[in-house]
C-alpha cells in the first residue's frame, strides 16, 4: 500500500501538513533506497510485530521495501487508534528521532513486512552525508509533528478554566516546546465536568494534565510535567562537552547550531522552552530572509530541529542555578541537582521583561497580566479591550498581532512617543489602525478583580488625570532585567546586571568581543552589556562566537584543575 490513509476524524484543509501527503509522507526513489540501506540493515518482520513504542527513547528509523506500517495515537484508556498507514518506499519517525525524548507514537506492522532497519546513531550519520535524503525526511518530521499540533493527536489532554494562570502556564509550557495536546476548558466545556467524573478527580485540583498511559497529574509543575511526558534529557555528569549553551533563545540556537556544525561536543541548557523573550513574539517581520514575517517560535522552532540534526544535545526545564568558575572544565548546577560540565561556556540567558510596580500584580500575573502575546493569549482577548505597555518593537509587533482580534487596544507609554524606541515600519501601522491608541505621558496606577483581573486605571502624568475602564488583559512589555543572578560572580556584570565583554571586560589579549572576565566563557545576545536588542544581532553574535570558541579550545585542550 504506497498511500498514507488518515484516521477518519481528520480533515485535510489547505493548511493541514496531511493535506500535503507527499512531503508529510514521501516516497523515497530506488536510487535512495539503496543509499539509506547502506546505513542500516533488511528485516522481515510479522503482522503485528511492534517496531517502537509509545514512551520508548531513542528509537530506530525504518524504511519500508514492502507491507505497511500501522502508526498508532494510544487513547487515556489504554486503546488506540490507527493514525497513519505507511506503505512502500515511505519511512517511519517523526521530530524525536533528532534527540533522547520519549517517543510520541506506536508502530505496528499491518501485514507481514520487509524493512531497512537504521539504527539510531547511524540515522544521524546517514542525515549529514546524504543531505539530499536528510532534506525530504527532515520536512516529513517537521510536518508530521505540525499535524499531531493541530489535530490534538499522540499528546495530552489538559483540563482547567482557560483564564487560570496554572492553566495557561501549563498550556504555555506545552505550546511553546510543540508538544501535542488538547485543551478542554473547564468554565465552558460540557466535557469537562464528564471527564473529571470519569477520572474521579476533585475539581479544586483543575488544572490536571491526562497522559497516555499514566497517572493524572494534579497542577503539575512545569519541571515535573517535563519529566512525566520525557522531554527532559538525562545527562551524565562525566560527560564533559566542549560547548556548553545557557540558554536558548537565537543567539544560544544560533551558536548551537554553528558549533554542533562544526563537529563540536555541544549541549543546550534551558529552562523553559526554545526561543527565550523573542519566542514569544507573534511576527518577527524584520528578520532577514523572511519577506512576509516569521513567529519567534516557528523560527525557533527551526534552529532546535537545526541544532539537534547536527548533534547538539538540548536539556529543557532546567534552569541554571550556579556555575564553578574555580575549576576547568566548567560545571554548571541544575536546579534538579544535576551538574553539566563543558571546557568552554556560551551565556545567552537574554533578558526578561520587567514587572510592574503595582499592588495585586502578583495575583495577576497569568490571569490578566501577560509577558507574551501569541495565538494563545489573543484567543483569551476576542472582542475585548487590551492595553499593551511598552514602546519597544516587542510591544509594537504584539499591538499589531493582537488588533487582529481585539474590540480595541490601548498602547501605554512613559514617554513622548515611540519614534525614539519603536521600528518605523510599526509605527506607521500603528498610527493607521482604527483598533489602536497611543498614550503618551502614560502608565497604568491601579489593577482589580476578583478571580480575574477586570478593572484598570491609568493616569496621564502630564495632566493628572485618571481613567479607569473594564480590562481584563494587560500585555507588560517594558524595559530589560538580565538574567544573569546564577553566575555568581564568576563574570564581570555592568551596574545593570548585562555581562561585560571585550574591552569593556578588560580582556586585551582575547581577539573576541564576544569573551568575558573567565576565560573560556562568551557572553552573546542580549544579555550582553551593550549588545543591540534584535533577533538578528543575537544570532549574528552567536554563530560569529564559535570562531573564538574553536581558538581557545585550541590553546586548553585537554580539561585540568585551575
Amino acid at each position: 500500500m504506497n498511500q498514507v490513509e488518515l484516521s477518519d476524524n481528520v480533515s485535510a484543509d489547505a493548511s493541514d501538513p496531511y493535506a500535503r501527503r507527499t512531503q508529510t509522507f514521501p516516497q523515497l526513489d530506488k536510487g535512495m533506497m539503496e543509499r539509506v540501506s547502506a546505513f542500516g540493515s533488511e528485516t522481515s518482520v510479522t503482522k503485528g510485530t511492534v517496531l517502537f513504542s509509545r514512551g520508548e527513547r531513542q528509537t530506530d528509523f525504518f524504511l519500508i521495501k514492502s507491507g505497511s506500517i500501522e502508526i498508532l495515537d494510544l487513547g487515556g484508556d489504554g486503546s488506540s487508534r490507527v493514525l497513519a498507514l505507511q506503505g512502500e518506499r515511505e519511512f517511519t519517525g517523526e521530530l524525536d528521532l533528532f534527540n533522547s525524548r520519549e517517543n510520541l507514537v506506536t508502530a505496528r506492522a499491518a501485514e507481514d513486512s520487509h524493512l531497512i532497519r537504521v539504527e539510531r546513531d547511524s540515522f544521524l550519520r546517514m542525515m549529514s552525508a546524504e543531505p539530499d535524503i536528510g532534506e525530504i525526511i527532515t520536512r516529513a518530521l517537521i510536518l508530521r509533528r505540525v499535524g499531531f499540533i493541530k489535530h490534538g493527536q499522540a499528546g495530552v489532554v489538559l483540563i482547567g478554566p482557560s483564564h487560570a494562570a496554572d492553566t495557561l502556564r501549563l498550556q504555555r509550557f506545552l505550546t511553546r516546546n510543540g508538544y501535542p495536546h488538547r485543551l478542554v476548558d473547564s468554565d465552558v466545556d460540557p466535557e469537562a465536568k464528564e471527564m473529571v467524573t470519569a477520572l474521579k478527580i476533585c475539581a479544586l485540583s483543575l488544572p490536571v494534565i491526562v497522559p497516555p498511559g499514566k497517572a493524572v497529574l494534579q497542577n503539575p509543575t512545569t519541571s515535573q510535567l517535563a519529566d512525566v511526558l520525557g522531554l527532559t534529557e538525562i545527562i551524565d555528569p562525566a560527560e564533559v562537552y566542549d560547548v556548553m549553551v545557557v540558554g536558548a533563545g537565537p543567539a544560544g540556537l544560533a551558536s548551537a547550531v554553528y558549533a554542533a556544525s562544526e563537529g563540536l561536543k555541544t549541549i543546550v541548557i534551558e529552562g523553559v522552552a526554545p526561543g527565550g523573550q523573542a519566542g514569544t513574539s507573534s511576527k518577527i517581520e524584520n528578520y532577514l530572509g523572511f519577506p512576509t514575517g516569521i513567529s519567534g517560535q516557528a523560527l525557533a522552532g527551526r534552529a532546535q530541529v537545526q541544532a539537534q540534526k547536527f548533534g547538539a544535545r538540548l536539556a529543557i526545564s532546567r534552569m541554571a542555578v550556579s556555575v564553578d568558575c574555580d575549576r576547568s572544565p566548567y560545571r554548571v548546577l541544575l536546579d534538579d541537582g544535576q551538574t553539566v560540565s563543558a571546557r568552554a561556556m556560551v551565556v545567552a540567558t537574554g533578558a526578561r521583561y520587567r514587572k510592574p510596580d503595582l499592588l495585586n500584580h502578583e495575583r495577576f500575573e497569568g490571569q490578566g497580566i501577560h509577558y507574551a502575546a501569541t495565538a494563545m493569549e489573543a484567543q483569551l482577548c476576542r472582542e475585548q479591550e487590551v492595553i499593551v505597555v511598552g514602546g519597544g518593537n516587542s510591544a509594537g509587533q504584539a499591538a499589531m498581532f493582537l488588533s487582529q482580534w481585539v474590540k480595541h487596544l490601548h498602547i501605554l507609554v512613559r514617554g513622548q512617543g515611540l519614534k525614539e524606541t519603536m521600528s518605523d515600519y510599526l509605527i506607521q501601522r500603528i498610527e493607521k489602525s482604527q483598533r489602536i491608541s497611543l498614550h503618551a505621558h502614560t502608565e497604568i496606577t491601579a489593577i482589580d478583580g476578583d478571580r480575574y483581573l477586570n478593572t484598570v486605571t491609568w493616569t496621564d502624568r502630564m495632566t493628572g488625570q485618571s481613567e479607569t475602564k473594564n480590562i481584563s488583559n494587560i500585555f507588560m512589555m517594558i524595559g530589560a532585567a538580565p538574567n544573569t543572578e546564577w553566575l555568581n560572580g564568576c563574570v564581570k556584570l555592568d551596574k545593570s546586571g548585562f555581562i561585560e565583554t571585550g574591552l569593556m571586560a578588560g580582556v586585551l589579549t582575547s581577539g573576541s568581543p564576544f569573551e568575558t572576565s573567565a576565560p573560556g566563557v562568551f557572553a552573546v545576545g542580549d544579555v550582553r552589556a551593550g549588545s543591540v536588542k534584535r533577533v538578528a544581532s543575537g544570532v549574528g553574535e552567536g554563530s560569529v562566537v564559535v570562531q573564538a570558541i574553536h581558538q581557545y579550545l585550541k590553546q586548553v585542550p585537554d580539561a585540568k584543575n585551575r
